[in-house]
């Protein structure tokens, strides 16, 4: 037992100075809170305080980073003060992601609505944050994010995914979004949504594995679309559980045809 206690013990050590990821997660809610006052209103008294809670999040940032044995390599002064000169620009397109749910959705009454309450939006704005970190080469945090987000929404996106402008996730728990899928503009997504691999073998680390998403493509609840080699054209929609493993067209429509028949004995309704 002795030498079981020394090895927890040594692990201990080497992961002394790492940040928890309640408190990485609490960092990406807080920039997410600045950017959408609709989230948490608070109540800056001029714009001078807003730049100044702006420069505390960058400061906790590399913070973070500096603190985190994996980005040891990293050039953590450059990568926190980029991620928020790129800040509006992220923040440009979480908007539009706001707007193609509060334009596809006939039960949103509201941007604030969809901003404040919608899970879809809310897993989406830290996937955005994730995938600026994951492109600047930072380890472990952007996992930890959007790790974070599928625990909260049952939404599970990769931060090393591309996704386009004006994403639509409607529901969403169940729904999966792959490391190298590609996903083009205006593309709605239902809930049990699965954009995987066709195969999970170790070697196809730095393949293209999952699928690409052309533009304006709606997916409904259950599809399964696997593969690095499939591409679902542009304009196309493919309709609750299907099952893909190869490309379509553009302007294709696919539906799930059940085998079985369902038989109502005499009284059901």
């Amino acid at each position: 037992m002795r030498n079981f206690y020394l090895h927890i013990y040594q692990k201990q050590q080497e992961m002394q100075d790492m940040p928890s990821n309640k408190r990485i997660a609490s960092w990406a809610m807080g920039v997410i809170h600045l950017l959408f006052p609709e989230r948490a209103a608070l109540g800056f008294p001029n714009v001078e305080a807003v730049q100044h809670a702006f420069e505390e999040a960058e400061a906790e940032l590399l913070e973070l980073l500096l603190k985190t044995k994996a980005c040891s390599h990293c050039d953590n002064h450059r990568v926190s003060k980029e991620f928020f000169m790129d800040l509006p620009k992220i923040y440009e397109t979480m908007h539009t992601d706001a707007q193609a749910i509060m334009n596809g959705d006939p039960a949103a009454r509201s941007l604030r609505e969809v901003i404040r309450t919608y899970p879809g939006f809310m897993a989406i704005c830290v996937y955005r944050m994730a995938h600026q970190l994951w492109k600047a080469g930072i380890p472990l945090i952007p996992r930890i994010l959007t790790e974070y987000a599928h625990s909260k929404t049952g939404i599970d996106i990769h931060p090393g995914a591309r996704i386009g402008e004006y994403l639509y996730i409607d529901h969403g728990t169940g729904l999966v979004i792959g490391e190298t899928c590609i996903i083009g503009d205006h593309v709605k997504l239902y809930q049990g949504v699965t954009l995987g691999a066709l195969s999970v073998e170790k070697s196809m680390t730095d393949t293209q594995r999952h699928p690409i998403i052309e533009d304006h493509v709606i997916i409904y609840a259950g599809a399964t679309i696997l593969g690095g080699k499939t591409v679902i054209g542009h304009h196309s929609v493919i309709g609750g559980n299907v099952w893909l493993t190869s490309s379509i067209e553009p302007y294709t429509t696919v539906y799930h045809q059940p085998n079985s028949k369902f038989v109502y004995a005499e009284g059901d309704s």
